[in-house]
């Protein structure tokens, strides 16, 4: 396995933007989920998630872009 070490920097809200060559090396496309993991020293390990493709109807009627804001109100409330 090729490693790869890159340096990125903090954004604006604490965004972390991925570089060209981790995204395509990944196939990771807008909208993809990523898990965030920590371990034990401390260390930020970035995983990508392969999405599941489901026959079924979902049983909710909220759609994923109102799961993200509400994730992302509930992120700011802990923050403060």
């Amino acid at each position: 396995m090729n490693q790869v070490n890159l340096k990125v920097k903090v954004g604006k809200k604490y965004a972390i933007y991925l570089p060209k060559k981790v995204i395509v090396k990944l196939g990771i496309k807008e909208g993809d989920i990523l898990l965030l993991d920590i371990d034990e020293n401390n260390n930020l390990i970035l995983k990508r998630i392969e999405k599941i493709h489901r026959k079924s109807k979902y049983w909710s009627k909220i759609t994923p872009e109102e799961v993200e804001k509400a994730g992302e109100k509930i992120s700011r409330k802990i923050l403060e």
